[in-house]
C-alpha cells in the first residue's frame, strides 16, 4: 500500500480529523415511493466532514450520491436519521451552471449576494471581488452565451461562494467538461477551498478526480447506499491527475469500486 494512503473499513464513515464537524449524517436512510413500492436508497450512512476537509463521494451509478448531497443541501429530508450543518445552509453547484441567460455573469453573482442579505451598494464591488476569486476579472459585464464552459463554470462556483457558507457541496460540476479545462478548474477548485477554507463534500464517479482533489474518498456501495470504504490522502496539494501517486491510489479505489458492483450484481 502507498505511504500517502491511509485505509478504514469502519462502516460509519466518520471522519477523524479534530473540531466539531462542518456537517454531521447520522444513521440516514432515505426511500422514494409508496409503501410496498419503495425504493430503498440509502442505507444508514455515518459521515463527518470536518471543518476545513476536503471529502469525495465515490460510487457506481445509481448508488445515492446525489441523493445524499441533496439531502445535506436541504433540498429534502431523510427518511429516517439526522443532517446538521451547524453553520448555516450549506452552498451547492451543480454539474448544469445553472446561470440565469438574461443576466450578466456578474448581475448572476449579485442576485446571490442580495438572497444571502448583502446591502445594495455592497453587491457589486463584491461580485467583482469574487470574479477576481475565480480568475474572472473583467467579465462583470458578460452574457452567459459570451462564456465558455469553463468561464460559466467559474462564474457558477463565485454564486456559490456569494452565498457566504463555509460549506460548499459540489455535485459533479466538472462532469461536461472538457479535460484540458476540467484539469484547470481542478487547480482552481483547490486553491480557492486552501484559501477559503472551505468544507466541500464533492460528488464524482471519477476515481482519479476524487483522489486528485480530496483529502479523503468516501466510496458508497451500490444501492442502498452504504458507507463501504473510506481512504485518506495524505499526497501534497497541488496533484497532478497523471502523477504516479495520484494513479496507484487510483487504481486501488477502482478495484475496491468493481468489487463493489460485482457484489451487488451491476454491471
Amino acid at each position: 500500500m502507498s505511504p500517502a494512503l491511509t485505509t478504514s473499513n469502519d462502516a460509519n464513515g466518520v471522519g477523524t480529523l479534530d473540531g466539531a464537524p462542518a456537517v454531521r449524517i447520522s444513521h440516514v436512510h432515505k426511500t422514494f415511493g409508496r409503501p410496498g413500492a419503495q425504493t430503498h436508497v440509502l442505507d444508514d450512512i455515518t459521515l463527518d466532514v470536518a471543518p476545513g476537509e476536503f471529502v469525495t463521494l465515490l460510487g457506481a451509478s445509481g448508488c445515492g450520491k446525489s441523493t445524499l448531497l441533496n439531502l445535506v443541501a436541504g433540498l429534502d429530508k431523510p427518511t429516517a436519521g439526522s443532517i446538521e450543518v451547524p453553520g448555516g445552509r450549506p452552498a451547492l453547484m451543480f454539474q448544469e451552471h445553472a446561470l440565469f441567460p438574461w443576466l450578466t455573469a456578474g448581475k448572476n453573482i449579485e442576485l446571490a449576494l442580495k438572497l444571502a442579505g448583502v446591502a445594495r451598494a455592497e453587491r457589486r464591488p463584491e461580485a467583482e471581488r469574487l470574479l477576481e476569486l475565480v480568475r474572472l476579472q473583467g467579465s462583470y459585464g458578460k452574457r452567459v452565451h459570451e462564456l465558455s464552459g469553463g468561464m460559466r463554470q467559474r462564474v457558477a462556483m463565485a454564486r456559490a461562494l456569494a452565498q457566504g457558507s463555509q460549506v460548499m457541496l459540489m455535485d459533479e460540476p466538472f462532469a461536461a467538461l472538457d479535460a484540458i479545462t476540467r484539469d484547470v478548474l481542478h487547480n482552481e477548485i483547490t486553491r480557492i477551498w486552501a484559501e477559503q477554507k472551505l468544507s466541500v463534500l464533492f460528488v464524482t464517479h471519477n476515481v482519479r478526480e476524487a483522489v486528485r482533489l480530496a483529502q479523503r474518498v468516501v466510496l458508497l456501495s451500490s444501492r442502498p447506499g452504504r458507507v463501504a470504504r473510506e481512504w485518506t490522502i495524505d499526497l501534497p496539494q497541488p496533484r497532478r491527475i497523471e502523477s504516479t501517486g495520484v494513479a496507484d491510489l487510483s487504481i486501488e479505489i477502482t478495484e475496491e469500486l468493481r468489487g463493489e458492483i460485482r457484489r451487488h450484481g451491476q454491471h
